[in-house]
């Protein structure tokens, strides 16, 4: 506990001292250079500049297939929906066995924890077996709840990275039978 109230005082610090030198540090006056030389003028319609335009065609820029922000958002709306989004099926139960395994531990440690809570309160707080018990599966019930946040966080993260790299495709050659590395462009 004096763990808690010590890191609460320092995060409450740290977090008045860049809120209260915020105004220092963004209200500077950009530099102005007095030796900057103007910007070349640009030919009138007609006249022969010496510029030669490039003549190579326009290469269209890569268009992935899957969009990472929608996967991303989908994976925080509803975790897995993500991976649906971007077709990998066999993540959503994995995601969705750790969140379940995650919510059931997190009701019994509760559960106990109010049970020992009880008697620890019934029995005018004289024995310390109560009380090491309540503690322990509040402790548990706290530690599920950070478990639950880390599965939901690496959901996210994975629905985003899978949906940035759908469109490598990684396989054997067939004439070296060694594995190549490809990106699919669209044009």
């Amino acid at each position: 506990m004096n763990f808690l109230n010590s890191l609460k005082k320092i995060t409450l610090k740290v977090f008045l001292f860049f809120f209260l030198s915020a105004p220092f540090l963004l209200g500077q006056e950009p530099q102005t250079d007095s030796t900057a030389t103007s910007l070349p003028k640009m030919p009138e319609k007609g006249e022969s500049s010496g510029i030669v335009m490039d003549t190579l065609p326009v290469i269209q820029g890569y268009v992935p297939t899957k969009d990472p922000t929608t996967a991303l958002i989908r994976s925080a709306v509803l975790p897995g929906w993500g991976q649906y989004y971007n077709e990998s099926y066999w993540k959503i139960p994995i995601v969705w066995g750790i969140i379940g395994w995650c919510a059931y531990n997190y009701v019994v440690n509760n559960n106990n924890y109010s049970d020992y809570r009880d008697l620890y309160i019934k029995s005018d707080f004289n024995i310390e077996s109560y009380r090491r018990l309540r503690d322990y599966y509040r402790d548990q019930r706290d530690l599920f709840v950070i478990y639950f946040g880390i599965t939901y966080l690496a959901n996210l993260l994975d629905a985003y990275v899978d949906a940035n790299l759908f469109d490598f495709d990684v396989s054997e050659d067939a004439f070296t039978h060694s594995p190549m590395l490809n990106i699919r462009f669209k044009f």
